[in-house]
């Protein structure tokens, strides 16, 4: 799920080697910490956080697949 987050992100940030991203679990809880540049951090949520909808989105249903709950918040 990590492998799969970095490649999302590495394809709409400019500045790949500032992303960092750190994965806490708890249970069947998931909780992924990204951060990326301050440059890149209006990319990464996009117009109204529909960008960060949609990463979410996304990490959920792969998540659904094994049975955790995930979710993605963005640090600055």
């Amino acid at each position: 799920m990590k492998e799969i987050l970095e490649s999302i992100l590495k394809n709409i940030v400019e500045n790949t080697n500032a992303i960092s991203i750190q994965q806490v679990e708890k249970d069947k809880l998931i909780v992924f910490e990204v951060k990326v540049a301050p440059e890149d951090m209006g990319k990464v949520i996009g117009k109204e956080g529909k960008i960060a909808k949609a990463i979410r989105n996304i990490l959920r249903a792969i998540g659904a697949k094994e049975h955790k709950k995930v979710t993605v918040e963005f640090i600055d």
